[in-house]
């Protein structure tokens, strides 16, 4: 079986993943569970979240509902301390250049918007419902370019490199590269908050007994008691995890239908 951790493995936070997962994998093995020794980094997340012997894997709340339901099991979303989260759910920061003058987002129509990823719900589809209200039935477009960075920290680099004048960040990611490049998150400002959702879920593949997700479900529990992981965990900002029902992340659709019901469907 393999595992993959890839939503928050910045550079700088690799090993402290790598010691979760030992940690998490250590637990699994002792109740007979044949977990692999390393998490797998050489293969895309769209790739990880699909393979049929996926252990342990984190997606977005997004596709989990539009491309993997039916095809993943839901194991725990991971609680986070960061600005933006409450528990579980977790939120966008909308950030702008320091400098910009600008006082809301009803200001940026025609501006440039960074977009880490088209199926992100805190880069896309939480944005997109925040947009929505202020766009012009018919219209082509809100923004006057999005440009598509590959990731919330590439999307945040073009803000700060006037190669885009706004983006969605994802709470948690903003936090931690608070912590990472502190200098570069100084040269940007947060202008708003987008709703909450239910945060990145933990997932496994769909064959996956329910005895071993349980068993997984109580290897996070006692991970995120052990006090020898409390400095491993603070790094990760991770609070601990709750079994969020799969029924709460229809939270996410219900943000689409917000952007589609106002003639809104792409953030464009």
């Amino acid at each position: 079986m393999i595992a993959g951790l890839p939503m928050y493995d910045l550079p700088g936070l690799e090993g402290h993943h790598d010691r979760l997962w030992d940690a998490i994998g250590t637990r699994l093995r002792a109740v007979g569970v044949d977990a692999p020794d390393h998490l797998t980094r050489d293969e895309p997340p769209t790739t990880l979240w699909t393979e049929p012997d996926l252990l342990l894997g984190q997606t977005c709340g997004y596709p989990l509902l539009k491309h993997l339901a039916g095809r993943v099991r839901l194991v725990a979303t991971p609680r986070y301390r960061a600005r933006g989260c409450d528990g579980p759910n977790h939120r966008s920061l909308i950030v702008v250049r320091k400098g910009d003058p600008r006082g809301g987002v009803s200001q940026f129509r025609g501006a440039r918007c960074a977009l880490n990823d088209e199926c992100s719900n805190t880069g896309m589809n939480l944005l997109r419902a925040e947009i929505a209200p202020l766009s012009r039935l018919g219209e082509d477009a809100f923004f006057g370019e999005v440009v598509l960075t590959g990731s919330h920290s590439a999307s945040l680099d073009a803000v700060i490199d006037d190669e885009a004048d706004l983006a969605a960040i994802d709470c948690v990611t903003y936090a931690l590269l608070q912590r990472l490049k502190p200098t570069s998150v100084e040269r940007v400002r947060v202008l708003s908050f987008t709703a909450q959702t239910p945060g990145l879920p933990l997932i496994s593949a769909q064959s996956t007994p329910p005895e071993i997700i349980a068993a997984l479900q109580d290897a996070l529990t006692t991970v995120a008691e052990d006090p020898a992981l409390k400095p491993t965990l603070d790094a990760l900002l991770i609070d601990g995890f709750t079994q969020v029902p799969v029924a709460h992340y229809r939270a996410v659709l219900h943000a689409e239908q917000i952007a589609v019901s106002q003639g809104y469907p792409k953030l464009q």
